[in-house]
């Protein structure tokens, strides 16, 4: 067994999807969004997304339709969108479910309940919103999903995590 610097497996750049590699070079933001209450809440790590100004506001993002995350938005129409704050890393890698966290991923942190969904204590943000289709179209190999903004909360003097690279920043 030996000890490598870089990724192993990583196929050398002239063999990446181009795209891919473009994603990596955009700061996106970390989000985790969750819907439901109690033993039947789910949640899941969303970085393609963005916020569409108006009245009223929207969040747009690409889901997985196959994550459980996704059945529970469309069931409950509401979700509480939190977004990541420095450290929380690790946090962000258990709902995308690249970490493990035995018993389940809201072991993972400290989680409230909302109105929306859980809430991540010590977010840089929070929003919760409401599903506004419940059959969207692709958009690439996810659900282009839009949600209307129902309320947000900012934390003060906080600075949201971003991704970029293969890195948290």
């Amino acid at each position: 067994m030996s000890i490598h610097s870089t990724h192993p497996f990583l196929p050398p750049p002239e063999q990446r999807d181009p795209a891919r590699r473009l994603r990596s070079l955009l700061p996106a933001p970390v989000s985790i969004w969750t819907s439901g209450s109690g033993t039947q809440r789910e949640g899941w790590t969303i970085s393609s997304m963005l916020v569409a100004n108006g009245d009223p506001a929207e969040l747009v993002a690409l889901v997985d339709q196959d994550c459980d995350w996704w059945e529970v938005f469309r069931e409950t129409l509401l979700a509480t969108v939190n977004v990541l704050g420095p450290g929380q890393g690790l946090i962000s890698d258990v709902f995308a479910r690249v970490a493990p966290s035995p018993g389940g991923p809201f072991r993972t942190g400290e989680w409230d309940d909302s109105g929306h969904g859980p809430r991540l204590v010590g977010a840089a943000a929070w929003a919760g919103v409401s599903l506004l289709t419940q059959n969207p179209e692709h958009s690439g190999w996810g659900l282009l999903v839009r949600a209307k903004v129902e309320w947000i909360e900012i934390a003060e003097g906080s600075q949201a995590l971003e991704h970029r690279k293969g890195h948290y920043l």
